[in-house]
C-alpha cells in the first residue's frame, strides 16, 4: 500500500506532462513586405517550414493593420499561448518596423509614418495577391490589434551571423578566384539619414564577418536609398559605380551581393544602375535558403 500511495503522485506529474499542451510553446508571426506571386510564395513556404517545428503564420503588408490581426487571430484558433512578431525584413531600422511595433502593442507612441501606411490598398496582401498592396481596410489601420495572448517583437535580419552566411554563399557561388575578387554588398536602404547610418553600421558588421570568413580581396557595402529624394538616390548611385569602377580598374573581378530578402523588383532596379559596367551577381537573395528557417526559429526563442 506504501508503495502504491508513494506511485500516485508520480503517475499525477506524468499524466499532467503528457496532457500539457504543445501550445505552451510561442506561435510565431512572420511578417514580410509582400510582392511577386513568386515573392510571396518563397515566403510561404519559408513559413511553412518554421510551421513544422512552431505553429507560424504570415502577414504580408507595410504595416498592415488588418493582415496582422488575422494573422494574430489564425494563431490564437490554433491555441497558443503567446505570439513572437518575427520581421522577415532585412533591417530594424524603418518606419515599417516602428509602426507595426505600435500596431502590435510593443511600442507606446505611433510614429508619423503609421497613418500613410493606413492609407494603402493592401488590405488583402496574402501569397494569393501579385505586390502585396490590394484591397481596402475595412477598420482602422491606426489601431493596434487585439490579442488575447501576449504579443512580443524581435528585431529584423539586421546583423544576424547567419545573413553573412547566406551573404557570403551568395559570393562564393560566383567567385572564380577570391584572392582577385571584390565584393560589394548593397542593400535598399532607408529614406532618413539617421536610420541609414544604422543600416550602414549593421552591414559593416555582416562585411566584416564576410571579410574574416573568406579570402576575397575587399569586402565593400553601400545603400540604394531607393525611395529616397532624386539627389539622395542619384549620389547612391554614383557612390555604387564609383567602386564598381575603381575595383575594376585595379584589375579585380566585381561581385556585386544583394542584400535582400528576395528578388522580384529592387534587383532589376539594381542591374538599370549597374548598366555598362563590368560585375557579376547571385541568382539569388537571402531567399530561398533554409538557414532562414533556423533564424526564424533563434529568434522565437530569444528573450
Amino acid at each position: 500500500m506504501a508503495n502504491i500511495r508513494r506511485l500516485v503522485p508520480a503517475l499525477l506529474v506524468l499524466a499532467m506532462s503528457v496532457a500539457a499542451p504543445a501550445a505552451a510553446d510561442p506561435g510565431i508571426l512572420l511578417l514580410a513586405h509582400g510582392g511577386s506571386p513568386e515573392w510571396n510564395a518563397r515566403v510561404a513556404a519559408l513559413a511553412a517550414q518554421v510551421d513544422r517545428t512552431r505553429p507560424t503564420e504570415v502577414a504580408f503588408g507595410m504595416a498592415t493593420r488588418a493582415n496582422i490581426q488575422a494573422a494574430v487571430n489564425r494563431l490564437v484558433a490554433r491555441g497558443v499561448t503567446e505570439i513572437v512578431a518575427v520581421p522577415l525584413f532585412v533591417s530594424s531600422w524603418s518606419s515599417v518596423i516602428t509602426s507595426t511595433e505600435y500596431l502590435l502593442g510593443v511600442r507606446l507612441e505611433p510614429p508619423a509614418a503609421l497613418a500613410a501606411y493606413a492609407k494603402m490598398n493592401h488590405a488583402h496582401a496574402d501569397p494569393g495577391t501579385t505586390d502585396g498592396h490590394h484591397g481596402h481596410a475595412s477598420e482602422d489601420g491606426t489601431t493596434p490589434v487585439r490579442s488575447t495572448v501576449p504579443i512580443r517583437m524581435t528585431p529584423a535580419l539586421n546583423d544576424h551571423p547567419i545573413v553573412a552566411d547566406i551573404l557570403a554563399s551568395r559570393a562564393r557561388a560566383i567567385s572564380q578566384k577570391p584572392a582577385e575578387e571584390a565584393v560589394v554588398i548593397v542593400a535598399h536602404g532607408p529614406n532618413e539619414d539617421e536610420d541609414n547610418r544604422r543600416w550602414l553600421a549593421d552591414i559593416g558588421s555582416l562585411a566584416a564577418r564576410i571579410r574574416s570568413a573568406g579570402s576575397f580581396a575587399s569586402v565593400d557595402y553601400l545603400t540604394l536609398r531607393d525611395d529616397a529624394p532624386k539627389p539622395v538616390r542619384d549620389e547612391a548611385t554614383a557612390e555604387l559605380r564609383g567602386i564598381v569602377q575603381k575595383h575594376s580598374e585595379q584589375g579585380r573581378r566585381v561581385l556585386v551581393v544583394p542584400l535582400l530578402v528576395s528578388f522580384g523588383g529592387i534587383d532589376r532596379g539594381l542591374r538599370e544602375r549597374l548598366q555598362g559596367l563590368s560585375y557579376a551577381m547571385p541568382d539569388a537573395a537571402l531567399m530561398p535558403d533554409d538557414r532562414l528557417v533556423t533564424w526564424a526559429l533563434a529568434m522565437a526563442e530569444k528573450r
